[in-house]
C-alpha cells in the first residue's frame, strides 16, 4: 500500500475574521490555530507526510512553529499561490513518487476526529475519491441577484462539505492538471475531480469540525477545544 501525506493549506489571508493577523495564526488556549491542525495529522499513524502551503512572508514563522512543537511529520513548507486552487497544486507538486493516496485539508479546521479523517481515507481507497460532509440544518434557499428565493431544494439531498478530502494522487493530479488546461477554477478539490467523470463519496462527519472563518467562530472553538477535543 502506497503512502498517505496530507496538503495543508494554510495561505489565505482571511478578510473575514477582520484581524490584522491572519486567521490561521490566531491564538486557541495558547497555541495558534494551525498548530492544532498540523498536530492532529502527526499523531495519526497512518499518515507519512504533511505538506503546508503558507503565505509567502509566513514560510519562516511556519518553519518555527514546526520545531517548536515538534511537527516531524511536516516535511516542506511551501509557499502559496495567488487563489486556494494553485496552493494546492503547489503542494501536491512537492510530494514523492512513494506517495499513492493525498489529503488536502484546511489549516483553520482544527478539530476533525481521528476516526473520521481515517474513515475518509479507507472510502478514497476504496472508491478513489471521498470528502468529509454533514447533512445541513437549515432549509437553504436559492436566491436571485435582485435577492429574491427562486427555489428550495429538498434538505435531504444537501450536505455541507468540509476536509479533509481524500484522494488518489495521480487522479487529483490529473483533475489539477485538466483544470489547469481549461482554465477552471473550483472552491474544492472534489469538484475538479467531479469534473473529470470519477464520482466523489461523502463520509459523514461532525459538526465540530468546524472552519473558523469569522469573529463568531472563535468562542466557539474555544469550547470545543476545552469540552470535547481537548486533548490536542
Amino acid at each position: 500500500m502506497g503512502k498517505l501525506a496530507v496538503v495543508v493549506v494554510a495561505a489565505g489571508k482571511g478578510s473575514r475574521m477582520k484581524t490584522e493577523e491572519s486567521k490561521q495564526y490566531l491564538q486557541l488556549s495558547g497555541k495558534p490555530i494551525l498548530v492544532y491542525t498540523l498536530t492532529l495529522f502527526e499523531r495519526i499513524e497512518q499518515v507519512d507526510t504533511v505538506v503546508l502551503v503558507t503565505g509567502a512572508d509566513d514560510v519562516d514563522r511556519c518553519s518555527g512553529y514546526i520545531e517548536q512543537f515538534a511537527l516531524s511529520k511536516v516535511k516542506h513548507v511551501v509557499s502559496g499561490g495567488k487563489e486556494r486552487q494553485d496552493s494546492v497544486y503547489k503542494g501536491l507538486e512537492v510530494l514523492g513518487s512513494d506517495v499513492e493516496w493525498v489529503m488536502v485539508h484546511d489549516g483553520v479546521r482544527p478539530f476533525a476526529s481521528v476516526e473520521h479523517v481515517l474513515a475518509c481515507w479507507r472510502k478514497a481507497m476504496e472508491a478513489e475519491a471521498a470528502v468529509l460532509a454533514v447533512p445541513v440544518k437549515d432549509t437553504i434557499k436559492i436566491v436571485n441577484n435582485e435577492g429574491k428565493i427562486e427555489s428550495t431544494p429538498d434538505r435531504r439531498s444537501l450536505w455541507a462539505i468540509q476536509t479533509p478530502q481524500a484522494f488518489r494522487l495521480s487522479l487529483l493530479k490529473l483533475a489539477y492538471e485538466q483544470a489547469e488546461k481549461d482554465g477552471f477554477a473550483g472552491t474544492d478539490d472534489a469538484m475538479l475531480v467531479e469534473r473529470i467523470g470519477t464520482p466523489v463519496q461523502v463520509v459523514e462527519s461532525d459538526y465540530y469540525n468546524i472552519k473558523i472563518t469569522t469573529p463568531e467562530d472563535l468562542p466557539w472553538a474555544e469550547w470545543i477545544i476545552q469540552n470535547v477535543r481537548g486533548e490536542r
